[in-house]
Order: C-alpha cells, then structure tokens, then sequence
C-alpha cells in the first residue's frame, strides 16, 4: 500500500486540526488581553474562552508570556517625521512616545516579556525593525548610520520606559512630563540629526 495508509492520510489532518487550535488561542488570547490586560489574564481564562485544556496553551506557546509576544500587534503608530520642523523631532518622538507609555498597560507588558522572553524579544526586534528604523531614516543625515542612531534612540526611550513604569522607581515616576520632555528631548533630537560625534 503507497500513499493510503491512516498515518498518511492523519499527516495534513492533523497539521489542519494543530492551525487551527492556534488560531483559537490566539483569537482568545487577544480579546482576553485586551479585555482584562495582561497582569489579570490567565492561561486558564483564555483556554476556557478557546474551548480548549489550558495544558495545549502551554503546548502551543510555553508560558503565558510567549502567548503574550505571539498574540500582541503593537502599532506605535509613529508620526511622520518630515513633516515635523527638523530642530523639533527628537521632542515630538519623546512626547509621542510618553503618551503612548502613560497608562498603557499592555506596552509596559511588552517591555517586560521582551525582557526575559525570547518569543517577546523576537517581537521587539521586529518593532525596532518595521516601525522605528523608518522614522529614523526620515531624517537621519547619514544612511548608513540609522540602525545605530535607531538603537541609540530605543535605548533612551526603552530606558525611560523600564525605569518609569516596569521597576517604577520614584525619582524616575516623580519627574513631570513636561520635565521628561526637556530631558530626553534634546537628547533623542541628537541622536535623530546631529552630525557624528
């Protein structure tokens, strides 16, 4: 017998029946991330919304923090930097990224599964790549240094960011935003145009 046999035939069945379970996870895992955020989302929650055992959702994606980085679409919805005047850039990305940062608890959950999580760093990656490398290149004086001055920039806002709302240290939580802003936005405006240095 060539080609027929139950093994054979199961092959794609259960390819099929192992997509679509994921999908239903993932489906879950958004509405309940989205719903509950991502502190009060359990495994349990969103395999019971899947149909499914919470044991397959550990299967399919490890923790609840590889669920997480698989799940998540993050837009940072980046402004256009060509139409912002050049000597006021490095501000606007500083107070784009605050407001996106204030009270967004699914960003600072990204922050902190991209930390310790390989699937969550991979999704970082992947952000630096697709959304802020572009808006580097929007205004950065030498191409061949946007990835540099691109990870110079995340450093600094990523940095804010740990500090501000993941490890929440007081100094850090005290300053104002207009006080964040006259900090880091020169800086990131140096890093975004100004010559070598």
């Amino acid at each position: 017998m060539t080609g027929n046999t139950p093994a054979d035939s199961s092959g794609p069945n259960q390819a099929r029946r192992s997509a679509t379970t994921r999908a239903a996870i993932l489906d879950a895992a958004r509405e309940r991330f989205a719903a509950d955020g991502y502190e009060r989302a359990t495994i349990r929650a969103i395999a019971r919304d899947a149909h499914i055992d919470p044991s397959m959702v550990m299967r399919y994606f490890g923790s609840k923090e590889g669920l997480f980085a698989a799940a998540v679409t993050l837009d940072l919805r980046l402004p256009d930097l060509t139409r912002i005047p050049r000597d006021e850039v490095g501000r606007a990305l500083v107070d784009h990224f605050l407001g996106l940062w204030e009270g967004n608890e699914d960003l600072t959950a990204v922050l902190r599964v991209g930390a310790t999580n390989e699937a969550g760093a991979e999704r970082m990656q992947r952000i630096f790549r697709e959304q802020l490398l572009p808006a580097t290149r929007q205004v950065c004086p030498d191409p061949e240094q946007v990835p540099a001055r691109a990870a110079l920039c995340a450093a600094q806002l990523l940095g804010l960011a740990l500090t501000r709302y993941v490890l929440r240290l007081p100094p850090a939580r005290e300053l104002t935003y207009q006080e964040l802003l006259a900090w880091l936005g020169p800086t990131v405006q140096r890093y975004l145009t100004a010559p070598n240095p």
